[in-house]
C-alpha cells in the first residue's frame, strides 16, 4: 500500500518525538511540524485506522511495528540526504529542509547509489 507523503512526515516525526522525549503526544506533533491540533487529530485518526500508530487513553502515541518501519525508513533518508547535502557544500538549514523534499520522492536505486556514494567519503555518517 503506497502511503502519503504527509503520513510519512508524521510517522518520521513520532519517531522523531519517541527518540527524543521518551514518548509521542499530539501537540509536540503539531509543534514540530507547524501544523493545527485539529490537523494532528485528523492525520493520527488516519494513522490508527491504518495500523501504523495506538493511542492509549492518555492520549499518548506509539508506533505499531509497520508505522515504526515507515518512520525509520523516512528518518535514515532524512538523516542521510541531509548529510550528503551539507557535504557538497549546501547550508545545514537549507540542505535539512531539502533533504525532507526529497526523501520521499527519491528512488530506492537511487537513494541506495547515494549511500554506496557517501560510504567511499568518510566525511558523511
Amino acid at each position: 500500500m503506497k502511503i502519503q507523503k504527509s503520513s510519512e512526515d508524521y510517522l518520521e516525526t513520532m519517531l522523531m518525538m519517541q527518540e527524543r522525549n521518551g514518548f509521542i503526544r499530539s501537540v509536540d506533533v503539531a509543534e514540530h511540524l507547524g501544523v493545527t491540533k485539529p490537523s494532528v487529530s485528523y492525520a493520527t485518526k488516519r494513522l490508527r485506522e491504518n495500523g501504523y500508530i495506538t493511542m492509549d487513553s492518555d492520549g499518548l502515541i506509539s508506533l505499531t511495528p509497520s508505522g515504526l518501519e515507515i518512520a525509520e525508513r523516512m528518518y535514515e533518508r532524512h538523516k542521510m540526504l541531509t548529510a550528503f547535502l551539507i557535504h557538497i557544500g549546501v547550508n545545514e538549514a537549507t540542505a535539512r529542509e531539502d533533504a525532507c523534499k526529497i526523501e520521499h520522492d527519491i528512488s530506492a536505486e537511487t537513494f541506495e547509489a547515494i549511500c554506496r556514494h557517501a560510504k567511499r567519503r568518510p566525511v558523511i555518517e
